[in-house]
């Protein structure tokens, strides 16, 4: 199967403080991958890097067979996208809904921007009525789907996403991860999630990465976290503090 995220000891730093230490992982074009670990176990570092957003890194990442430079390019961006965690904080308050999602294709030559646009808006739940909303006339879901549809765009192949539904409320939360499988599924994408919700990964992911001090220590499929059949101890510390269960939607 042909690997959509290949990363081979890739170990990221910020300045002299080293955060991850050889991490190697290889996600298939298709799945749905999560790293999971308590904060600060270098889980968003990953994204970043793979994002071109923390340059500083040693090893090998490759996005659909194409070697990762280490910065932003543009077949990089077009392949793929990163969701962020606060949907207000993502979206520049003073731009229309209709500014931010055009932004992308007016930067990569691309047309038909309103009809773009309101195809988009469609593809995650909006109607027309929010193409020129700024953020501040939104819920925080509905925050959230914009920063979605921003991300689906350029109809890359791969989603980052980072902590997609921590900052909405619990009602909103089931809506958005509904959403994303949709589009997982219609749009034939590969994700790769990073959460510290257990259940959440239960319910959209495949396998998943345990993290702890900016190392893997288990890579275990979904069937395996509905068990709690792990190897490692901190991954069964982990699993019992989340109570084994899984996400309602």
């Amino acid at each position: 199967m042909t690997s959509a995220i290949f990363l081979d000891n890739v170990s990221i730093s910020y300045g002299e403080t080293p955060i991850t230490h050889d991490i190697s992982l290889d996600i298939a074009e298709g799945e749905s991958f999560a790293l999971v670990g308590e904060s600060g176990s270098g889980k968003t570092t990953v994204l970043r890097a793979i994002a071109g957003l923390a340059p500083e890194w040693t090893g090998t990442i490759r996005l659909l067979g194409e070697k990762r430079g280490h910065g932003v390019d543009r077949a990089s961006v077009k392949a793929c996208q990163m969701v962020f965690q606060d949907p207000y904080g993502s979206l520049h308050p003073r731009k229309t809904v209709d500014t931010v999602l055009s932004e992308p294709l007016a930067i990569h030559g691309i047309g038909n921007r309103g009809e773009r646009v309101e195809e988009m808006l469609r593809a995650v739940g909006l109607d027309r009525r929010f193409r020129f909303r700024f953020p501040h006339q939104m819920s925080g879901g509905q925050r959230q789907r914009v920063a979605i549809a921003r991300a689906l765009m350029l109809e890359p192949k791969v989603l980052l996403l980072d902590e997609p539904t921590s900052a909405l409320d619990v009602s909103v939360q089931a809506e958005i991860l509904n959403l994303l499988k949709r589009l997982k599924r219609e749009q034939k994408l590969t994700y790769l999630l990073v959460t510290h919700n257990l259940p959440v990964v239960s319910f959209l992911c495949d396998r998943l990465a345990v993290m702890r001090h900016g190392r893997v220590v288990e890579v275990a499929r979904v069937v395996q976290l509905r068990s709690g059949d792990f190897s490692d101890p901190y991954a069964r510390e982990l699993y019992a503090a989340s109570g084994g269960e899984s996400v309602s939607v």
